[in-house]
């Protein structure tokens, strides 16, 4: 048999396993309309989701023959309707993009970002909160599609997909939003927001953070050790200092304290042991946090200011235990042990741990920076504010305890952290009006 016969042959194959695919139980995909398309997705992602993937293939086959514009609004209504189950349980536009990224490829991915830039637009920017406008910002969530015809095709067009390809996506992706848990709700649901949902002028100044981001970013890429601490050291300064000043302006101006909550979402792998380095330097800017190790993000309650500083700071000390760690697996003198996993967990639980205490010692020597009687009343209110916001949102919570499996990864971990600059070297600071 030739090529060609056997070409022929298997595009005849093809097309009866589709005939045969298309008539199952009786049902053409050809007669079934928006509703009956977005059923049987819905109950193929929710088998998916369940870990009975077997079938999600057949079944983005049967409904490739299905009316484009049947298909493109069934693909549309079934997205939608795991919105408006997931924006009152808590979910933000950036945890949707981060919890479908870790468990699909870039194709669902991307059909989430436009999923959710589209249920955006229902609704007028005023009544979004301002940090639902910083996320779909941030995850570039637009519309980029014609309204003249299906989104869902024009996505399959402009990613180089069939039909077949992309239902496989929208079946991945739907399975893993709906597997996602209840959250704390922490921002008012989009079209409900209004300015009084603000709150008063937190004091962050936008310059002094974009400044700090700067040397930070500057103190990751360099491949000089000295350089990178003394930007580091630079960026602390700044941000304790804004810090002090803040609190000094908000006692003399009696402004009340209060208090939200944010997410931070760690890389694979040991996000365990990352979000205890988190959560130590959460806890030294009078933070809290609690960790979602499972997802992969932390979850932080502080006021705004702190958790801005506890970001900062803990974004540039995860890149010098990443690196620490990194060129202790590269050393010789370390062996094989130092790039296993038990040794790299090890060394950032002890990581962490070491700078915690060094944070915590740091804090008890800084009595020059409260010494000033107008910042105690303001200190308190605002302690009291994060109390009551994290017993509010997680009433019950438990503690968790890690294995430290590596002494040696251990040792090296604690010698890394007692090297990390942490900005402890700070000149006295003078309070400004």
């Amino acid at each position: 048999m030739g090529s060609s016969d056997r070409t022929r042959r298997a595009a005849r194959q093809q097309a009866r396993a589709r005939h045969t695919q298309r008539t199952a139980d009786g049902v053409d995909a050809r007669s079934l309309d928006a509703n009956g398309v977005a059923a049987r997705l819905w109950a193929t992602a929710n088998d998916y989701s369940y870990g009975q993937r077997q079938t999600a293939a057949a079944d983005a086959a049967f409904l490739a023959d299905a009316d484009d514009r049947q298909l493109g609004l069934a693909v549309a209504g079934v997205f939608e309707r795991a919105l408006n189950f997931l924006w009152p349980n808590g979910w933000l536009p950036y945890d949707l993009v981060q919890a479908t990224s870790r468990e699909c490829d870039g194709f669902a991915t991307s059909l989430v970002v436009d999923v959710i830039a589209a249920d955006m637009a229902r609704h007028a920017e005023a009544t979004l909160h301002e940090r639902w406008r910083d996320q779909l910002r941030q995850i570039e969530a637009r519309q980029w599609w014609r309204h003249d015809r299906q989104h869902f095709e024009q996505w399959l067009a402009k990613h180089i997909l069939t039909k077949e390809e992309g239902l496989e996506a929208v079946i991945a992706a739907l399975a893993t939003l709906m597997a996602l848990p209840k959250l704390p709700l922490i921002l008012p649901l989009p079209g409900k927001s209004t300015s009084a949902d603000t709150g008063p002028v937190t004091g962050v100044d936008q310059k002094v953070l974009a400044k700090v981001r700067g040397l930070l970013a500057k103190a990751e890429s360099t491949e000089f050790p000295e350089e990178a601490e003394a930007l580091s050291a630079k960026a602390q300064e700044l941000m304790s200092r804004h810090a002090f000043e803040r609190a000094l302006l908000d006692a003399d101006e009696h402004v009340p304290q209060t208090a939200s909550s944010r997410r931070v979402w760690l890389d694979t792998p040991y996000v365990g042991a990352k979000a205890q380095l988190v959560a130590a330097v959460a806890a030294a800017n009078r933070s809290r946090g609690v960790v979602y190790e499972k997802i992969g993000f932390i979850a932080l309650i502080g006021a705004d200011l702190d958790l801005e500083i506890t970001e900062l700071l803990s974004t540039s000390l995860l890149l010098q235990a990443t690196r620490a760690m990194v060129a202790a697996g590269a050393s010789r003198t370390n062996g094989i042990e130092a790039r296993s996993r038990t040794y790299r967990q090890s060394f950032l639980l002890a990581y962490a741990t070491r700078i915690g205490q060094r944070l915590h010692a740091a804090a008890e020597e800084s009595d020059d920076l409260t010494a000033d009687d107008r910042l105690l009343p303001v200190l308190a209110d605002r302690e009291k504010a994060v109390t009551q916001l994290f017993e509010e949102l997680y009433p019950a919570t438990v503690k968790k305890s890690y294995t430290v499996g590596s002494a040696a990864g251990w040792d090296a971990g604690t010698a890394a952290a007692d090297l990390a600059d942490i900005g402890l070297d700070r000149q006295k600071l003078t309070p400004t009006r």
